[in-house]
C-alpha cells in the first residue's frame, strides 16, 4: 500500500527549538529544519549527534570544523556532516541555510543541535 500523506508546513507557523531552528516538514526517515538570520558568533562547543545531516547555505557565511577539518561555506554550498562525527561551527555573516536530517531530528524527543 502506497502512503498518500501529503504535508505541507508553513514556516511562518513551524516550532522553534532551543538554538532558533525552525523545524520545518518532517517524514517517517528524514526531516527538514531552516536556522534563518543566525548572527556572527565563536564556535559552538564540539559535540556529536546520532543522526546524519545535510546542508545548504542559503545566505551568509560560516566555517564548519568537521573531525579536525575545516570547511568554508558560502551561499550556494552545500556539507555533509556524517552520524556521530565531532564537530563544531562558527558564524561570520549572518547565516541562513536549510538542514535535512536522517533520522529526523525532530522537536520532540531528540537531540537538537
Amino acid at each position: 500500500m502506497t502512503d498518500t500523506t501529503v504535508t505541507k508546513v508553513s514556516s511562518a507557523h513551524s516550532p522553534t527549538g532551543d538554538q532558533g531552528e525552525v523545524y520545518l516538514a518532517s517524514g517517517k526517515r528524514l526531516s527538514m529544519r531552516m536556522w534563518r538570520d543566525e548572527p556572527p558568533s565563536q564556535n559552538k562547543p564540539a559535540h556529536r549527534q546520532d543522526y546524519e545531516v545535510v546542508g545548504y547555505v542559503i545566505a551568509g557565511r560560516a566555517e564548519l570544523e568537521i573531525e579536525g577539518q575545516t570547511v568554508r561555506l558560502e551561499p550556494g554550498d552545500s556539507w555533509v556532516v556524517p552520524a556521530g562525527s565531532q564537530h563544531t561551527y562558527r558564524i561570520l555573516e549572518t547565516f541562513t541555510a536549510i538542514e535535512a536530517t536522517a533520522p529526523p531530528a525532530q522537536v520532540h524527543g531528540r537531540e537538537q543541535t
